[in-house]
């Protein structure tokens, strides 16, 4: 693990360099069909800077940056309780719940522990919101993802649509719980 990694929580002027780390990490969490053209729209539209502004300032939300010797190299987006998708309602038991809606790590990072050290402190904020578990989606095509997700104790209880642009993907539905 790097010796100067900590988890913080990000500021309002973090906004512009998430969104810079999201346009690394998220299309490499993508399946192969993605498109540029889908990738570009997902990012103007739900990871862009002024997105991440909002994110920041919402009180059902907590933003969690992990920074080492070069600056913001992953971050974790909390979300409190169950979307309205009913899939998710379907399979999420566990409530109250926080959802950890995104987890990314600089490819340059991987290894080192972040991701890790990431799913720690998400994992002990949403026990300090008063969650009962937590739950995510994770693409089905994404092996590398679900690997580090069983490894955290999540489990799969269902599915969910996930649209990147014109494409509508379908990812697994894991929770953990307390």
């Amino acid at each position: 693990m790097t010796e100067t990694l900590a988890v913080v929580d990000a500021a309002a002027d973090d906004a512009a360099a998430l969104a810079e780390v999201a346009a690394v990490t998220f299309p490499l969490a993508c399946p192969p069909s993605v498109t540029e053209a889908d990738v570009a729209d997902f990012l103007a539209t739900v990871l862009s800077a002024d997105r991440f502004a909002d994110y920041l300032t919402a009180p059902d939300r907590a933003v969690l940056k992990a920074v080492g010797a070069d600056g913001i190299v992953g971050y974790a987006m909390l979300v409190d309780g169950v979307v309205d998708d009913p899939d998710v309602r379907a399979a999420v038991t566990a409530v109250p719940t926080v959802e950890i809606s995104k987890l990314y790590v600089l490819p340059d990072h991987h290894g080192e522990g972040v991701s890790h050290l990431l799913m720690s402190v998400a994992l002990e904020r949403a026990r300090a919101r008063g969650a009962a578990g937590v739950w995510l989606g994770v693409n089905q095509e994404n092996v590398r993802a679900q690997r580090f997700y069983a490894k955290q104790g999540f489990e799969r209880v269902g599915t969910k649509r996930f649209r990147v642009g014109d494409q509508l993907h379908h990812d697994f539905v894991l929770e953990r719980r307390f």
